[in-house]
């Protein structure tokens, strides 16, 4: 089992770690072809996103996905609950980051580096993040996303987190857990974790290579 990896990707890192969290046997590869719109990787998987999932020949695309089927394929330690309503609370937590709180940070990558930034647009964006952030301190049940365990909901929400603790002071926002005790709670709960701490190390250290000019 394969799974194909950009380090800098956060959905990538929402994979790699429910796999470091279950011990999965699952190779973390790199991209064929060095690219996501290579001819290699397009033949492996057409749709030339990260992360895509080989399981023993069957592809699997889509960050979520993946991490449902590994969560079926390898069961413990588990990382979804198993009463109905905890399951549940666990994909809304997951599936909030993917809608409503990822995007307008992602809409927000290219402004980092551009030479006449869209302030318009830097305004709106960081405007939606504070709503999304004020939305998820009032939701959050510490020390993890949905009480005691640590589910797949944290493993969606830590490597963005990664991303909003470098992005928002760059842009000149306060940070994600400034007047929110909650989700400041929580991120220093999660990373005590092993995997987290790794997927953290693995992030900074792919940033610092992107920053250089290295794609990892």
């Amino acid at each position: 089992m394969k799974l194909y990896n950009l380090y800098l990707s956060n959905f990538a890192s929402k994979c790699r770690l429910a796999i470091y969290e279950k011990g999965a046997k699952v190779e973390v590869a790199s991209i064929p072809g060095g690219d996501l719109k290579s001819p290699e990787y397009l033949k492996i998987y057409p749709l030339g996103k990260t992360p895509s999932l080989d399981a023993d020949g069957v592809m699997i695309g889509e960050s979520e996905v993946i991490n449902e089927f590994l969560e079926d394929r390898f069961p413990a330690p588990a990382l979804l609950p198993k009463d109905p309503v905890g399951r549940a609370r666990s994909r809304m937590v997951s599936r909030f980051h993917d809608l409503y709180l990822e995007p307008p940070l992602r809409a927000l990558f290219p402004q980092l580096a551009a030479a006449e930034k869209d302030t318009k647009l830097i305004a709106e964006k960081l405007a939606e993040i504070a709503t999304r952030l004020d939305q998820l301190e009032t939701t959050i049940e510490a020390p993890y996303a949905i009480g005691a365990a640590f589910t797949l909901g944290d493993c969606a929400l830590v490597p963005t987190f990664f991303f909003l603790n470098v992005v928002l002071p760059m842009l000149g926002a306060k940070g994600p857990f400034d007047g929110r005790p909650q989700l400041a709670a929580w991120w220093a709960k999660v990373r005590e974790r092993d995997a987290v701490k790794k997927v953290l190390g693995e992030q900074q250290e792919a940033l610092g290579a992107y920053q250089k000019g290295v794609v990892r």
